[in-house]
């Protein structure tokens, strides 16, 4: 098994008859995916998603794919094929049309749906190619001979790409699970896959999400009855929350809801937008007269009524977040039954339960998966992969799409199905696979690092800002003002000490004087006179005595003035 190893250097030149592989994101983390194929000095990108932050990101609102590797070649991308329309696998496209605006975007009429509205607000009229399972384009693309497969997910118009090229075929398979009795009747294009498989698969790229998990994904039918009985045993109203995308749950609550009467208005800006679209397309199919408006479903009797809300992974700033902290106009009261349709993201855990325990404070009853069956997984499980690889047979088999246990796990049930282990390559986000002979090897690491969007700002924030932001959340800043005779290096009036969020008793700062005048008498010993340089200096020798009597580290912010 190839792994990848930190001090992996440029990859050397690609050969004429060599595929290069390289993803900048997905790999190692559950988001922000992005996979760059290049062949002939021509570049196909399959999707370009976000990854939503985690606690120790303050202020950041999305990460983004380092776009450096290709932003010397812009001109060479040929397209972006995109997967399906969840935020992790489109979220970054607007970003990458800022470096380029008219690369082709290659995706199923939702996606390309739910993509084209997103670039509304960011005021790009993006160049589409609309494309559906069964479709194949040898020409269009430069090298690259492009089909496309349905795949079953969590989000209709799911595709696949085979990707055929001088170099051999590749098969990517997006996020796919394998549900027998799908919702929409698409089921995942296993006979394509098996046609691939007798043409000859050289690379076969997987979703590894629930490689850990063995067995079979549960159908969306089976939740049925957990919904059912929700709205059959609620006194009040029913509040729904899920991804903003998830037509199909949505589908089975509007349905629901329907049976018993109930009607139903969607709170929150991406969920109004996105069932739009899935209803003007047809793919949410609404009731006559189901969903009114939110100001005329307040005055319904609550027994009648279901919100349908985002903000199921305890996102600050979504609907059911603010619900919870009653920063909504919506109120929740005793007998309301919140039903939280979807999966815990890693990370948002936290998040999560405190949104349950502040919306169970104001006497609602929370159904969630923790208590009830109220979702399935969008992934593969181990035995849906296992017979994945047992139909494909490909010669040469990445994992992608999860943290590194995930792909560590997808690669060992690739072993398992006998494949070689010198056939499976474990690759992390920036390490460079080459397919060249038939034989994918890992070839070096080029830069795939964070790119956070802070408002406005794409790329501004470092980690090393992101250090300063958790100090001051967590230490406090202290700012140290001093002003320093010119000509004898020494204080010209105590300083002052301006303290916000560090916890101190008055008179608690008398000490650092002391630190203070050591610090500028070693400075002038040495001809130290630059104000800049005397900055760095206090706030080096106040930040250890800080240490040292508080046993803290606030932010030390000096300000040197000439008197």
């Amino acid at each position: 098994m190839s792994h990848p190893h930190p001090e992996l250097q440029v990859p050397p030149k690609l050969p004429p008859r060599g595929l290069r592989i390289v993803p900048l994101g997905g790999l190692g983390e559950i988001g922000r995916n992005m996979t760059v194929f290049e062949f002939n000095k021509k570049l196909l990108v399959v999707d370009c998603g976000v990854l939503f932050p985690e606690e120790h990101q303050p202020g950041v609102d999305v990460i983004l794919p380092d776009f450096g590797y290709i932003r010397d070649r812009i001109d060479s991308v040929v397209g972006i094929v995109l997967t399906h329309g969840h935020e992790d696998h489109i979220g970054g496209v607007p970003y990458l049309l800022r470096e380029r605006a008219d690369i082709p975007l290659i995706a199923s009429k939702l996606t390309l749906a739910l993509i084209v509205e997103k670039l509304k607000e960011h005021r790009i009229r993006p160049v589409t190619r609309e494309v559906k399972e069964g479709d194949r384009d040898k020409t269009s693309y430069g090298p690259f001979d492009l089909e496309f497969l349905a795949v079953n997910h969590s989000i209709p118009d799911g595709l696949a790409v085979a990707i055929r090229t001088g170099a051999g075929t590749v098969l990517h398979t997006g996020d796919f699970k394998m549900d027998q009795f799908p919702l929409d009747k698409r089921i995942t294009d296993l006979r394509g896959f098996a046609r691939l498989g007798e043409e000859g698969v050289d690379l076969f790229l997987t979703d590894s999400t629930n490689a850990e998990v063995p067995g079979f994904t549960t159908s969306e039918r089976e939740l049925a009855p957990a919904i059912e009985q929700v709205f059959r045993t609620a006194p009040r109203r029913v509040i729904v929350s899920s991804f903003a995308s998830h037509v199909h749950r949505i589908q089975q609550v509007l349905d629901t809801a329907h049976a018993h009467g109930r009607k139903v208005s969607f709170v929150g800006r991406s969920m109004v937008r996105n069932m739009g679209v899935a209803q003007d397309l047809g793919y949410l199919n609404v009731p006559p007269n189901l969903i009114v408006p939110l100001d005329q479903l307040e005055k319904m009797a609550p027994n009648k009524v279901t919100l349908i809300c985002t903000g199921s992974q305890g996102e600050p700033l979504a609907a059911l977040s603010r619900m919870a902290s009653r920063d909504h106009k919506i109120r929740i009261g005793e007998g309301d039954t919140i039903l939280m349709a979807s999966s815990v993201i890693p990370g948002n855990e936290n998040a999560i339960s405190n949104v349950i325990n502040g919306l169970t404070r104001w006497g609602a009853n929370v159904v969630h998966k923790g208590n009830a069956k109220v979702h399935v997984s969008g992934h593969a499980s181990a035995g849906e992969l296992v017979y994945c690889y047992n139909i494909v047979q490909p010669k040469n088999v990445m994992p992608v799409h999860g943290e590194y246990r995930h792909l560590r796990a997808n690669a060992d049930l690739a072993i398992s199905t006998g494949l070689a282990k010198d056939r499976v390559v474990l690759a992390e986000d920036g390490v460079v696979v080459d397919l060249i002979d038939g034989k994918a090897k890992i070839a070096g690491k080029v830069r795939a690092g964070n790119i956070y969007v802070d408002a406005q700002t794409v790329g501004g924030v470092t980690e090393a800002s992101l250090k300063d932001r958790r100090t001051l959340a967590e230490e406090g800043v202290v700012t140290v003002l001093a002003i320093v005779d010119a000509d004898t290096g020494k204080l010209a009036d105590p300083p002052d000490f301006l303290v916000r969020g560090f916890v101190h008793e008055d008179g608690a700062f008398d000490p650092a004087v002391a630190v203070i005048e050591k610090c500028l008498a070693r400075a002038a010993a040495e001809g130290i006179g630059d104000a800049h340089q005397l900055e760095q200096l206090l706030a080096r020798d106040v930040a250890r005595w800080a240490h040292r009597t508080f046993r803290r580290n606030p932010l030390i912010i000096p300000l040197v003035i000439d008197a």
